[in-house]
């Protein structure tokens, strides 16, 4: 993703605050505008007039370093065959209205690590009696772990934790078949997805390798608050796919309703919904934890 939104490219003078330029690994048809040029051919609103798709979708690699609410939290890798953002059209948009979301070029499943999905319902949420209370500030930090440990080798480990109230809180050990995992890798994925039934496009996109080629050119972060047109935001607190039993491995992601996150609820009984990012930071890993080590407690 070109980080001015492609405004010193194509002159766009909306550029990036107004989300010219974005692409990610469910090439969304919903963007107005790819490459430059309106995304109107085709184009279709959704039943409010909010939202819509259109002709061309917009493809890139992506990783979701923090998708969140109060329930539920999760961190995702996409890879994608293309390494730079790409325009599509047809099966390589991987449309799912046609049968082609394992057909495209980017991996929209992706491999992720969300603790609730994972089995463990007391990590993180809002409360005292979670690891992590959502009803206070926290501090999130994800780290990149490569083969040698040195910045000219492929990332080989994604790993995550947290910082709240002076203590240090580690991600919990998962078990997934006679293995027990903290962090993304490419066995923990074949596990996940093996548990799961889910389809491997993760691995058939090309896995943490492909992954590392987006790193080394670097990626450009996007924050936003949003809703979802499509599945309520089910896959993110909720049970999905709603067509199978809540028991399945995998399904359960969070304590909301089946019946939550319509985005005709959300914009008019929570149009105040906030969310606050600060101290944002990076560097070598263990560089960025807000204050100092001696500060903090495990």
């Amino acid at each position: 993703m070109v980080a001015d939104g492609g405004s010193s490219e194509f002159g766009n003078k909306a550029a990036a605050d107004y989300g010219v330029g974005y692409c990610d690994a469910q090439c969304p048809r919903d963007l107005k505008f790819i490459g430059g040029t309106a995304n109107a051919e085709g184009w279709v609103p959704s039943a409010d007039g909010a939202s819509g798709v259109g002709k061309y979708g917009s493809c890139c690699m992506e990783m979701d370093i923090w998708e969140a609410n109060k329930i539920s939290q999760a961190y995702t890798l996409h890879p994608c065959q293309n390494d730079e953002a790409k325009r599509c059209t047809g099966i390589e948009c991987g449309n799912n209205e046609t049968g082609d979301r394992y057909n495209g070029t980017c991996d929209k499943d992706g491999c992720d690590f969300g603790t609730y999905r994972l089995g463990n319902h007391t990590f993180y949420g809002p409360g005292s009696e979670f690891d992590v209370n959502t009803e206070q500030p926290f501090q999130v930090i994800t780290s990149f772990v490569t083969e040698d440990g040195t910045d000219n080798t492929d990332v080989v480990e994604v790993r995550r934790k947290y910082v709240q109230n002076g203590k240090v809180i580690e991600t919990p050990k998962i078990q997934l078949g006679d293995k027990e995992f903290d962090s993304i890798t490419d066995e923990f994925c074949d596990a996940a997805k093996d548990a799961f039934g889910d389809q491997k496009d993760y691995q058939k996109k090309g896995g943490m390798k492909q992954m590392s080629k987006a790193f080394e050119k670097g990626m450009t972060l996007v924050m936003s608050l949003w809703d979802d047109h499509d599945v309520n935001m089910l896959w993110l607190d909720s049970q999905y796919p709603t067509d199978k039993p809540a028991s399945t491995p995998g399904v359960m992601r969070g304590s909301c309703s089946v019946d939550s996150g319509k985005p005709s609820d959300v914009e008019k009984n929570n149009a105040d919904a906030h969310v606050t990012y600060g101290s944002i930071m990076y560097g070598t890993i263990g560089s960025t934890m807000a204050g100092t080590a001696t500060e903090y407690t495990q």
